[in-house]
């Protein structure tokens, strides 16, 4: 009973070994071909950094950014940055947790069986999602034997090379063309971060206020994942297209999870549109076919790669990542055109000047908000 009541609440493990045991292999490449794909995304991942500071006019302070590593991984490689992420991030709730477990009786019994079965669930999550990224800038990443990470606590890049071919070869495009414009897009997330010191600090705090909200008594959250299944089966006909709309992790939010949760939108949506905006504003200068390789990759994100995967998308919300590209990449257009780069990246002040979720929709409420008032 001493190991059973010592296990945690979700078996790390376990999550590790199923995500590698059902993900799919990667597209074919030779020895040498995968040693000279590595070595080309390494140059570039290190070129995109002159590219992207230059554009942003934004430069990490002091050496910031000098010790972040990039890594470039496979599929298995990401699985295992992944869930050494999530275990950091969410070990707080998690802890919540288990001590409320420990109150219940059984609850240590009902514990180990759930962790096994939550260590499955998230190994099947992250099998899905493991050949569809490209690229990661991992804000919270807990330094391991086989995935170093920053020595002074920041982030590190990681760039997916079976996903990068694959999707390279997909689009029929130029690979070396579209191995730098990946790497542009997540050199900027890197810029935002080591540039932006309050931004990682601030970001983990809304992500934390997040998780104390999170309902830690078993029926409670029985009984939200009950009324989210039934209204994503339309078994709940009062709820109307409001739920119908939604994701099941929307629907089992409380209403101070939402008010966070729009926050945080407004914050990825930003950082994601502010990365596609740079990788197109620098790419026609370093890559002579981002025309090509921007129309067809829009493509392949609105069609998705099929039914189940559109289906999948919108249960685990995954359909809000791709609005938050297309409204951040507007709302940083629609800014840098009206007051320029230098009164854009006023944005990056401090919390108070982030745009909301309403002026994300609308920049020029932001533009009234941050350089009208300062300037009154």
């Amino acid at each position: 009973m001493t190991s059973i009541g010592g296990a945690e609440m979700v078996d790390w493990n376990l999550a590790v070994a199923t995500a590698t045991r059902l993900v799919r292999p990667g597209p074919e490449v030779s020895r040498d071909e995968a040693r000279a794909i590595v070595a080309e995304l390494r140059r570039h991942a290190k070129s995109s950094e002159e590219h992207v500071r230059a554009f942003t006019r934004m430069v990490p302070a002091g050496d910031d950014g000098a010790d972040t590593p990039v890594l470039v991984v496979d599929r298995a490689g990401w699985i295992r940055a992944n869930v050494a992420g999530f275990r950091a991030v969410l070990k707080p709730l998690l802890e919540k947790m288990q001590e409320r477990r420990g109150n219940v009786p059984g609850g240590a019994v009902l514990g180990a069986v759930g962790g096994k079965v939550t260590g499955v669930e998230l190994g099947m999550l992250l099998s899905f999602l493991a050949s569809r990224v490209l690229g990661q800038y991992e804000t919270f990443a807990p330094a391991t034997r086989d995935l170093p990470g920053s020595v002074t606590g920041g982030g590190r890049l990681l760039l997916v090379a079976p996903n990068i071919v694959h999707v390279e070869r997909e689009l029929e495009v130029d690979p070396h063309d579209f191995r730098l414009w990946v790497c542009l897009h997540e050199e900027t997330h890197r810029t935002q971060f080591t540039a932006v010191p309050w931004l990682r600090d601030h970001i983990e705090g809304e992500i934390q206020s997040f998780l104390g909200e999170t309902e830690v008594d078993p029926a409670t959250l029985l009984e939200r994942f009950r009324e989210a299944a039934q209204s994503l089966t339309g078994n709940r006909p009062d709820d109307g297209e409001e739920s119908g709309g939604r994701s099941i992790v929307e629907l089992v939010q409380t209403p101070a999870q939402r008010e966070i949760l729009a926050r945080l939108t407004a914050v990825m949506s930003l950082l994601e549109g502010h990365a596609d905006y740079v990788m197109d504003g620098v790419g026609p200068d370093v890559v002579p076919s981002v025309a090509e390789i921007r129309e067809k990759f829009q493509r392949r994100r609105a069609s998705g790669a099929g039914r189940l995967d559109a289906a999948l998308r919108k249960l685990l919300g995954l359909d809000a990542k791709l609005r938050q590209y297309r409204d951040g990449e507007r709302f940083v257009r629609a800014v840098v055109d009206e007051v320029g780069m230098d009164g854009f990246n006023r944005v990056w002040t401090s919390p108070n000047t982030l745009p909301t979720k309403a002026e994300i929709a609308k920049p020029a409420d932001w533009v009234a908000r941050v350089h009208r008032k300062a300037e009154s």
